[in-house]
């Protein structure tokens, strides 16, 4: 296994949720030659609509359209996304092997428990795959899971295979668009704002109009109106049209006062 070397790396709990939450970031940094990718920790096949496979071909689609130039699901169980030594050794192996130098995480608080507990799985993944003495591939093959499941023991050591090097992202930031909570800062997508909607809405097995769970998602004609309410409204506390909110735990750091954005009065 190789290091792929990312800029950015969104990690989310199921496929479509990056595309809501930061899509139409993905897209912009793509365009300015940044190197992006997402990590899907579920196949999604507990949804109410469509099935894992009806997903993944959702989302290969939904990537090109963003430009995402690598992109995974795990295999962690759909609704029963948790916060364990073996779902952190999973992530933090796909950390080393993409080695990003930003990580976009859901945000910790929010109604779906799996979006919340990726939050926390993520950063302490994030954490594991930095320490020099932790191989997660090898700590993983020999997990009591790993035993019950038929996995061999690792033996990489024997064999005379790469390990690959300890690595953290420099920074964490938060998507926040699930939940009410001001941001620290947005991002500005109004060129972006179209083929982010393109990427929801390639999500067919999603967003179109049928019987199931019909209750839950709104009908097609009310999707674009409520993406675009929601893009307008960050955009608006930015000072532009369309925007993404982020949030990020440490305090920023400005040297030019007269650089900074965004109106006060």
């Amino acid at each position: 296994m190789l290091p792929v070397s990312l800029d950015i790396l969104a990690i989310a709990a199921h496929r479509d949720d990056v595309e809501q939450t930061c899509g139409g970031t993905l897209l912009k940094a793509a365009q300015c030659g940044q190197r992006t990718g997402i990590l899907d920790l579920t196949q999604g096949e507990m949804g109410t609509r469509g099935t894992a496979e009806d997903r993944a071909r959702e989302a290969a689609d939904a990537a090109k359209i963003l430009g995402v130039g690598w992109r995974r699901a795990l295999d962690i169980p759909d609704g029963r996304v948790e916060n364990t030594w073996e779902n952190r050794l999973k992530v933090a192996s796909v950390i080393r092997e993409t080695r990003p130098r930003v990580v976009i995480l859901p945000y910790w608080k929010g109604r779906h428990p799996d979006h919340y507990t990726t939050s926390v799985l993520g950063y302490e993944a994030c954490f594991l795959a930095g320490l020099a003495k932790l191989d997660p591939e090898t700590a993983l093959a020999n997990t009591p899971d790993a035993s019950r499941a038929g996995r061999p023991p690792d033996s990489r050591q024997d064999a005379g295979a790469t390990k690959l090097a300890p690595h953290r992202p420099f920074k964490i930031v938060y998507a926040t668009l699930y939940y009410d909570v001001r941001p620290t800062f947005v991002v500005d997508i109004g060129a972006q704002f179209e083929p982010k909607f393109a990427s929801i809405l390639a999500y067919k097995s999603q967003f179109t109009d049928q019987e199931a769970g019909k209750d839950l998602f709104p009908a097609h004609e009310e999707i674009r109106a409520r993406v675009d309410a929601m893009a307008r409204y960050y955009g608006m506390l930015g000072g532009v049209t369309y925007a993404e909110p982020f949030l990020q735990k440490e305090v920023g750091l400005v040297e030019d006062l007269l650089a900074v954005p965004v109106k006060s009065i």
